[in-house]
This record gives C-alpha cells, sequence and structure tokens, in this order.
C-alpha cells in the first residue's frame, strides 16, 4: 500500500511549524525597558515612634529622610526570572540615628550589613513576617548581618532609639526599581510582554496599572500618589 500525502494534513503542518517558529523568535525577542516618574503629592508625614523601653533621651537624627522614595516593581515575575538569582551584599547604614537608605530594594538570597556609623550603641531589630531578627547592642564600626531569604516588606527598628525606621523590600525576581530623588525610576532587561506595575510608597501607598513592554523597546508608566 502506498501512503499519500493529505494535503489538508501538510497545510496544518505548515502552519504548526509557522506557530512553532514564532514562538521561538517571541521568546528571543529583544528585552525592553520600563520606565516613568512617581509623583508623590501627599506630603509624607513621618511614621509614628514606636514605644521604647530603652529611650535614652538622644535627640533625633539630623540625617534628612526622602519619604517621597518609592519602588516600582513587577507583580508578577516573567517566565525565567528564577534562573540566575542574583544575590550579594548591601550596607543599610546607621548614620545621625537614622537609617540610611530609608528604603531598600533587594533580591531574595541577599545579606544586608547593618553597619552602625554612630558614637552610640543601636540595636536593630524586625518584627516582620517576611523576616525577624534582634541584631542586639553593638557599638560605632561595628557591623551585623541579616540574610533575606523570603520576598515580602520587612519593617526595620532601632530598640534603643524609637524614632528610628526603615523599609526593606525583598523580591523573588530582579525586576524593580527605587525612584531617583526627582521620583524617575527606571527597570531594564524586561522580556517583551504584558505585566501588572506596581508603585510602592511609605508602605501605605500602592497603586497598579497593566503595561506592555515592546521588544527591544521602552514602556512608559507615569503614577500619581496622593
Amino acid at each position: 500500500m502506498v501512503l499519500r500525502p493529505d494535503r489538508r494534513r501538510t497545510g496544518t503542518g505548515f502552519a504548526f511549524a509557522a506557530l512553532v517558529l514564532a514562538g521561538a523568535a517571541t521568546a528571543h525577542a529583544q528585552p525592553g525597558t520600563i520606565r516613568g516618574r512617581v509623583d508623590v503629592r501627599r506630603e509624607s508625614a513621618p511614621p509614628a515612634s514606636r514605644p521604647s523601653v530603652s529611650e535614652l533621651g538622644q535627640p533625633p537624627g539630623s540625617e534628612p529622610i526622602d519619604r517621597r522614595r518609592s519602588v516600582v516593581y513587577l507583580e508578577a515575575a516573567p517566565q525565567g526570572a528564577f534562573e540566575e538569582p542574583e544575590r550579594g551584599r548591601v550596607v543599610l547604614d546607621q548614620r545621625n540615628q537614622t537609617f540610611v537608605p530609608h528604603v531598600l530594594a533587594i533580591t531574595t538570597g541577599t545579606t544586608v550589613d547593618f553597619l552602625n556609623s554612630d558614637r552610640t550603641y543601636h540595636n536593630v531589630f524586625s518584627l516582620s513576617k517576611a523576616r525577624r531578627f534582634d541584631l542586639g547592642r553593638y557599638p560605632r564600626n561595628q557591623v551585623r548581618s541579616v540574610r533575606f531569604d523570603r520576598p515580602g516588606v520587612v519593617r526595620v527598628f532601632c530598640d534603643i532609639h524609637s524614632h528610628m525606621s526603615a523599609f526593606v523590600l525583598v523580591f523573588a525576581h530582579r525586576y524593580f526599581a527605587v525612584t531617583s530623588p526627582d521620583g524617575t525610576y527606571r527597570i531594564d532587561r524586561v522580556p517583551a510582554g504584558r505585566y501588572s506595575l506596581v508603585a510602592w510608597n511609605e508602605g501605605q501607598e500602592r497603586e497598579t496599572r497593566a503595561i506592555e513592554v515592546p521588544p527591544g523597546g521602552a514602556a512608559e508608566a507615569d503614577f500619581m500618589l496622593r
């Protein structure tokens, strides 16, 4: 028996092959960029001081805190975002009785070195679900370190100085950015596709919008938080 080719099946095969090639081309498309600006209109009041059992009556820190700094990030990571985890070390300083920076964004697996640059003792701790820790009291020029292995928002305090606080945002992907002093941000090497983009500020303000990143191009997204 001789097998004769079915032209309809052949056509379907070509169509399927074309779809496979198109999908491969999309998978290997040039990554794009997300950029824009976050405008925080309301005047951010400092958070209420945490009651302290060891308040020493020292004056509040003189280091300026920019509470308009925001974090912009993808709500869900693109496919393949977990293939190459980026782990490293960063410093969260304690200077003039102030955490510097006030907002820190990192990937899971990152170690944060809490440096004490003050002449007084500090005791850094957090009760957040994403990472609980208590580093105990330590003097000037010493460092205590914490590794952050779970995504989430970690609120950081000092047990000695109740006016001190900071935020550590931990992400399971690298598609995030902290805004610059003028509110602008930029997220590079984002695979082409549609995403939900989130703007976060001071733990209370949050806005989400849909965007589409073109292959090799840029998506513009501005936010206004009141």
